[in-house]
């Protein structure tokens, strides 16, 4: 069952995708429209799924799922993956490698790789005030505080001397 992302729970559950690059506007509407379809037909043991997604930054996929109406099972995470998974290889972006950054250079997102991230970290290219993405949030209300946070308050902060 498809609704409006903002009207989820706080404690709904999240799952973000990050692309390795910037999608297209006309990616973005086939990517929503496909996300609907999936949503729509979104189900746990035969019971729907109360769910709606985001795109942010022309780069983000958030999945955000109100498990206080039902929960998902191994199965409908599995499905939830796939299809996931399907839009990687239509739209030829990884969205699945969670060894990535992305992190905020002015209003440009930029992605590296982890060992990259950690090298900048080194030379001083990003700092502790560098505004990280934390795709680690598990809840919409985690998603809101703490997703785009200065890496001094992520998992990041650890490379940042």
């Amino acid at each position: 069952m498809l609704v409006n992302f903002n009207t989820l729970p706080e404690e709904s559950r999240v799952w973000i995708y990050q692309a390795n690059r910037s999608f297209t506007e006309q990616e973005i509407e086939d990517i929503q429209s496909k996300l609907n379809m999936f949503i729509e037909n979104w189900t746990a043991h035969g019971s729907d799924l109360q769910a709606g997604h985001l795109i942010k930054y022309k780069r983000f996929i958030i999945i955000g799922l109100n498990q206080n109406l039902n929960n998902a099972t191994g199965c409908s995470i599995d499905a939830s993956v796939h299809f996931i998974q399907q839009l990687e290889k239509e739209y030829n972006v990884d969205l699945m490698d969670k060894m990535n950054v992305s992190y905020k250079q002015g209003e440009y997102i930029a992605y590296k790789p982890l060992v990259d991230f950690k090298k900048m970290a080194k030379d001083k290219a990003v700092s502790k005030n560098t505004i990280v993405f934390n795709n680690l949030v598990t809840n919409i209300s985690e998603f809101k505080e703490n997703w785009e946070v200065p890496a001094s308050e992520s998992w990041h902060s650890r490379f940042i001397k």
